[in-house]
Order: C-alpha cells, then sequence, then structure tokens
C-alpha cells in the first residue's frame, strides 16, 4: 500500500491523471476501475477521477503488479525538438507537423510530448496544455510548470481563448453562411474507434459554435479561416462537413474519392483547378487542418500572448496549384 502526499507539483492536478504519472505502466483501464471500486482513497475517503488535488492531500494507491517499460522500450522514444513560436519559464508553444500525434496512446507509441521530454532531459516538467488531432498542424501549447498547466487549463475551459485554423474545404462556400451552432455528439464505431456526428437535439450532443469566414475561393474549393467558440472533439471537422463542405484530405469525414485522388499522382487523373506540376510529386497527401493563430494571456504575467503559426510548404504549395476563382462568380 502506498500513501502519496501531494506537494506543490502536482496541486491542482485531476486524480486519474496524477495516478497515472505515477503507476507506469499501469493501463488506464485499471487506474479507472481503482478509483471507482474506492480502492483509492483521498484524506481516507473515495474520490472520483476529476478530484482536484490539493497540498497537503494524501492519496492511497493499493498495491498492483505493473509491467515497467524496459530500459530498451524507453531508449525508442526518439528525442526531437519541433519548431518554437515561444519560450519562457513557464511556457513553450510549438509548431506541431501534420502526422505526429501530441502523445502516445491507442495504437500510438509515442507522440509530441514524449519526444520533448526526451530531447530535454534536464526539464523538470513538460506537460501539454491542450490537443491537436494527429493529422492538424499548428500551434500547440507545452506548460513548463504545474502553476502555469492550472492555469492555462481553466482559461482554455472557461473559453477566454482565441483559436483559429486555416481549413480548405470542397466546393464554394456560401458568404452569409458565417456562424455554425451545432450540437456534437461522440460515439464509438463497431471498431471502437472514436467518432463524432452532428445532432439536432442539444440532449443528445455538446453545443459547439464554429465562426467561418472566407478566405480565398478556388474552382473547386474555399479556404477558410475558422475560429472555435467551443473546443469539441474533431468539432471543425464535422461542422464543415455537416455543412457540405468536408476538409480536404480528412480521412474520417472527407470526401474519401476526391482525397484518393488527390494522393495520388496520375497525371491521368485530372482535378477542375489544379495543376499538379507545382506539387511535390504531383500529390497532396494530408488534412489541410492547420491551428494558424492563438491569442491568450500569459499564465504567469498576464500579458495578451499572441501565436501564429506559418502555413505548411505542402498546404502553400497546394494553394498555389489551384485555380483562383473569379470573384464575380462566387455565391453571395
Amino acid at each position: 500500500m502506498q500513501r502519496l502526499t501531494i506537494d506543490e507539483g502536482s496541486v491542482g492536478q485531476r486524480l486519474d491523471n496524477f495516478l497515472i504519472k505515477v503507476l507506469k505502466g499501469a493501463p488506464k483501464t485499471l487506474v479507472y476501475r481503482i478509483i471507482r471500486s474506492g480502492e483509492v482513497r483521498v484524506n481516507k475517503g473515495r474520490a472520483a477521477a476529476d478530484t482536484r488535488l490539493e497540498m497537503g492531500d494524501e492519496v492511497r494507491v493499493p498495491p498492483l503488479r505493473l509491467t515497467e517499460k524496459s530500459d530498451e522500450q524507453a531508449a525508442a522514444v526518439p528525442a526531437r525538438e519541433f519548431p518554437v513560436l515561444f519560450e519562457d519559464d513557464a511556457v513553450l508553444a510549438i509548431n506541431k507537423p501534420a502526422g505526429v500525434a501530441v502523445h502516445g496512446g491507442s495504437g500510438v507509441s509515442f507522440g509530441v510530448i514524449e519526444q520533448l521530454r526526451r530531447a530535454r532531459p534536464q526539464a523538470r516538467f513538460l506537460e501539454l496544455v491542450h490537443r491537436l488531432d494527429k493529422e492538424t498542424s499548428g500551434i500547440l501549447l507545452v506548460a513548463k510548470k504545474r502553476s502555469a498547466l492550472t492555469t492555462l487549463q481553466d482559461v482554455f475551459r472557461n473559453r477566454q481563448v482565441q483559436k483559429t485554423y486555416a481549413a480548405l474545404v470542397i466546393g464554394d462556400w456560401p458568404a452569409s453562411r458565417k456562424v455554425i451552432d451545432v450540437s456534437l455528439h461522440k460515439f464509438l464505431t463497431p471498431e471502437g474507434e472514436r467518432r463524432v456526428m452532428a445532432v439536432k437535439d442539444e440532449d443528445e450532443g455538446r453545443r459547439s459554435i464554429s465562426l467561418v469566414h472566407v478566405v480565398q475561393r478556388y474552382a473547386q474549393f474555399s479556404l477558410l479561416d475558422v475560429t472555435i467558440k467551443t473546443g469539441r472533439t474533431h468539432q471543425i471537422r464535422v461542422h464543415l462537413q455537416h455543412e457540405g463542405h468536408p476538409i480536404v484530405g480528412d480521412d474520417k469525414y472527407g470526401d474519401f474519392a476526391l482525397n484518393k485522388a488527390l494522393g495520388r499522382s496520375s497525371v491521368n487523373e485530372p482535378i477542375k483547378g489544379l495543376d499538379r506540376r507545382q506539387l511535390p510529386e504531383g500529390r497532396f497527401a494530408r488534412m489541410f487542418l492547420h491551428a494558424r493563430y492563438l491569442r491568450i494571456d500569459h499564465p504567469v504575467t498576464g500579458e495578451p500572448l499572441t501565436l501564429e503559426a506559418p502555413l505548411p510548404a505542402d498546404c502553400a504549395q497546394l494553394l498555389t496549384a489551384l485555380a483562383p476563382l473569379d470573384p464575380a462568380s462566387a455565391k453571395a
């Protein structure tokens, strides 16, 4: 039996996240089971998974047989730094590339946070403030202090952050469609994959709001700025798909036939308004969703912190390869 006393390094952390960190190698299902069963106690009483720990709390943890990661497994995580947009003693902002998960799990051995920790062994604290989908590129915040993490998480929870994404969608987005206020419902497919769907009844989902601005129109596509007022799972992807304009390259909610054609370099598959000669290998094979702008108050100074991530080269090259639409022919 372990009896752990909460110090300032763990103050404000959720009980489940604290246990996952302490019980290295323990499956999350086991962590949640011992919490639900009451085997874990906080100050001698039962506690929920989302209980916030306070200074001096005593957490009782039952004895568990865990398989520790071997040195070989730990060494298999390659050290990696990512393009830094901002850094000080409290927070690190990086420009995450597409195709890299933010953390390990669900079939992914490691992600951004594990690679950063490997690259910075001297760092005492590195934790993700929020998430980005694996195929989404752009601004990702990492806290370098526990106090900064809890402050920033509260800011995100209270919607005191402005986040804008660049998204290329299929079709001509109507300029009059500026607000999407559609509830979203999460579910699992028969294969166990997480999915999200738009629902009419707010009781069946969570209210979700996205603001849309047309940046540029092309012959068969529209480049949008999407600012999210809520931060739901797959919110932008499902909202845009629900409106009939899925994101280019989206392998879950997109136009699979068009995505497949874009991903092949065949000159025998012409796509209206696309000059394949301007694309690397004549193809585009990722989701065009990029977290390009974030504005938030600094967790220590309280001063406004504005971050911008330039459009990735592959996305910029795709836009160059597309023929702009004549403004006179655009929808009002």
